[in-house]
Parts: structure tokens; sequence; C-alpha cells
């Protein structure tokens, strides 16, 4: 079983759970989704998408 201590250090194993992420084509951003209401959480500044957050299809 992975664990994710010492806490504060700034890192995690494996993926964040109920997140999900979706590339917008009109503001070539990357948007965060909460899975069970499907409400969007965050915006991606970057080009990368959101680091061990999965994606939709």
């Amino acid at each position: 079983m992975a664990k994710n201590a010492p806490t504060g250090d700034g890192q995690r194993k494996g993926m964040v759970r109920r997140r999900s992420q979706i590339f917008n084509p009109v503001t070539k951003k990357w948007v965060k989704r909460n899975t069970e209401t499907g409400q969007f959480m965050d915006v991606k500044q970057g080009l990368k998408p959101f680091k061990g957050v999965r994606k939709e299809k």
C-alpha cells in the first residue's frame, strides 16, 4: 500500500480521487472537474495538464 508520508512535503503517490480534467480547445487550457457534481473547479495556467489527475475522453 502506498503512503503519502511525510505530510507537507508537496509530493503524493497515486492519482487524485474524485477529480478529472478535460482540455478546453477554445482557451487552450486544461480544466479540472469534480466527478461527483460535475462542477468545474480550476483552470491550469500552463500548457501542461494537471499532475496526477485523470483525463476525460
